[in-house]
């Protein structure tokens, strides 16, 4: 059975830095791209980042480049979110989520359609 877990969310202050994981199993995790959402109370979910199966493509949405980074370690089924000059904006529930297709298109589908999901790991950033 296939299982994302993530953790690291925390509470924080206003330009400090957290760094999320999310550890798979149960399928070919360096098969998959892998991505972060979030979802901030009253809010939909929203894309913030993803990472190609073997890390040579990377995105990120507009409010979080050049202070989140996502990276992946296949060896330990694990991809990671390194969030930096956290925001009060930034605060919401994290989501990881795995699918098979190319990471161009990860955060341009509906998040339904993405084969897996992790439980959520919630960050909340005081000002």
């Amino acid at each position: 059975e296939a299982q994302l877990v993530e953790s690291g969310g925390a509470l924080v202050q206003a330009g400090e830095s957290l760094r999320l994981s999310c550890v798979a199993s149960g399928f070919s995790f360096s098969e998959y791209t892998l991505g972060w959402f979030r979802q901030a109370p009253g809010k939909e979910r929203e894309g913030v980042s993803c990472i190609s199966n073997n890390s040579s493509g990377t995105y990120y949405v507009d409010s979080v480049k050049g202070r989140f980074t996502i990276s992946r370690d296949n060896a330990k089924s694990t991809v990671y979110l390194e969030m930096n000059n956290l925001k009060p904006e930034d605060t919401g529930v994290y989501y990881c989520a795995a699918d098979r297709i190319r990471y161009d298109y990860y955060l341009r589908v509906p998040a339904t359609y993405l084969n897996y999901w992790g439980q959520g790991t919630r960050v909340t950033v005081s000002s």
